[in-house]
């Protein structure tokens, strides 16, 4: 039995007349009438009491009219969902973005929440390796995060930007200047990194391999300002993303490149072979709109 049958019983019963069913469903009285026949013959049980042009509803009728109206309503109410899911006025998004990303796309998130303010936004805050992880087992729908990704085929990558990390100094006569340092000349200084959830520290601490050395942590937080504050108390040295740099108050430090220099890629990662709501595609569609050159 299917949907367009029980939408032309509906009509036939509503408007208790072939003829007037016909025109509004803008069928032949034959079509509707063969429809009838297909449906008593599928259930085996009369629906209509035929008395000439005139009919009535048998029992197993009554009880047919009564539950195709709720279905008819169901359906209705299902492709109105679709449709709003279709042009995004309603559905869900989980966005994974590491905490110091937060205020480099607020902008973007704002302008998504513009446009689709119907759609539900729930922003989770995980460092890198943690957000690759809850994007491939579908705890989030995608994120932004420093690419590349240690995953490899399993996640997509859409890259948005390109920062150069700076090294963050405290406000001492040896550390004047504008000159770039190389990371071999940091190698007796302590280090204060990012934690171990970060990918950030992950590449610096690749880095300093590759420059020759193991560095010396003195202490490792998730929090800029407080690794700011303890460059600031000379603690050590901190590195850190041009814009959160740009973000510090000049005061107790020193700010100086790198060389060579070590960059802060970040881009939307999303699973590579699993399906992507409509609300995700969009999501992906107004990042493309501002999509580093490559």
């Amino acid at each position: 039995m299917d949907i367009r049958a029980l939408r032309y019983f509906v009509e036939l019963v509503r408007e208790k007349s072939f003829t007037r069913a016909s025109e509004k469903l803008f069928v032949t009285q034959p079509t509707i009438s063969k429809m009838i026949r297909n449906i008593e013959e599928e259930l085996g049980q009369p629906l209509l009491n035929r008395e000439g042009r005139r009919f009535t509803l048998t029992d197993s009728g009554q009880v047919l009219f009564n539950r195709a109206q709720t279905i008819l309503a169901e359906m209705q109410q299902l492709e109105a969902e679709l449709a709003d899911l279709q042009s995004l006025q309603h559905g869900r998004l989980t966005l994974g973005i590491p905490p110091m990303v937060g205020h480099v796309y607020a902008d973007l998130i704002r302008a998504y929440r513009t446009r689709y303010p119907k759609v539900e936004l729930t922003l989770v805050e995980y460092g890198g390796r943690r957000i690759e992880q809850a994007v491939l087992e579908g705890e989030l729908d995608l994120a932004i995060t420093m690419l590349p990704t240690k995953e490899g085929g399993a996640l997509s990558a859409l890259e948005l930007d390109q920062y150069p990390i700076r090294v963050v100094l405290p406000d001492q006569p040896r550390w004047h200047g504008e000159a770039p340092l190389r990371l071999e000349s940091l190698q007796d200084e302590p280090f204060l990194l990012y934690t171990q959830a970060f990918t950030l520290s992950e590449r610096l601490e690749q880095a300093c391999q590759e420059a020759g050395f193991v560095p010396q942590v003195a202490a490792r937080s998730s929090q800029w300002d407080f690794l700011t504050a303890m460059v600031r108390s000379g603690m050590g040295v901190a590195f850190l993303p041009e814009p959160v740099c740009n973000r510090l108050t000049p005061d107790g430090l020193v700010l100086r490149p790198l060389e060579p220099e070590l960059s802060w890629r970040l881009g939307v990662i999303w699973p590579s072979e699993r399906y992507l709501s409509r609300t995700a595609e969009a999501w992906l569609a107004l990042c493309r709109t501002r999509q580093a050159p490559q």
